[in-house]
């Protein structure tokens, strides 16, 4: 399947936030995707609410382009099952879905957008890429930065952001959607202006 410069013609757009279910991880750094899903639902005015594919979802219009934002029930090294059933049942390419997660190589805050490529070792991009059988998905990087000393890349980002960073993450959070809402309404090229 190859690039579509993001619908604007009215096509659907599947937009998925990744991270794990429940409240104890809520607040951790591979949560951010659902922060930022959860910040695109109060834009387009709805409630998540369970799909029969395993995962939260909210129907709504961001920029005029009709959109399900979806948050997997299922655990991040599994999110893949649930994302690639939504795509099925909304009769979807993988070039129409938006995935938004966590980045290691980005600083925090930063937000960087892409079409395909590697997964970095991001286990829920890899679980994803396996299920829809291509990587030729849109990326849209929230930034979280290097563990820092000896602290293992795993058990970084299964920790909550540190006091500094909640100073500033609604704002971030904000910024990531404004990415999310201007590559669906203006295309791949446009939102990598903006925001890189």
């Amino acid at each position: 399947m190859s690039e579509l410069d993001i619908p604007g013609a009215g096509e659907r757009v599947l937009l998925a936030g990744l991270g794990n279910p429940g409240p104890a991880y809520a607040g951790n750094r591979h949560n951010v995707g659902f922060l930022v899903a959860d910040e695109l639902a109060d834009r387009v005015g709805g409630k998540f609410k369970a799909h029969k594919a395993g995962a939260d979802v909210v129907e709504g219009r961001l920029a005029g382009t009709p959109v399900v934002l979806a948050k997997p029930r299922s655990f991040m090294n599994l999110s893949g099952g649930p994302i690639a059933g939504l795509a099925r049942f909304f009769k979807l390419p993988a070039s129409a879905i938006v995935v938004v997660h966590d980045e290691l190589d980005i600083d925090f805050g930063a937000v960087r957008l892409k079409f395909g490529g590697g997964e970095s070792g991001h286990n829920g991009l890899r679980s994803l890429s396996k299920s829809l059988g291509t990587r030729d998905y849109y990326r849209v990087r929230f930034g979280v930065g290097r563990p820092p000393g000896r602290m293992s890349a795993a058990d970084y980002v299964l920790k909550d952001f540190s006091r500094i960073e909640r100073r500033d993450l609604a704002y971030h959070v904000d910024r990531c959607a404004d990415a999310v809402d201007e590559l669906v309404s203006k295309g791949l090229a446009s939102a990598q202006n903006r925001f890189h």
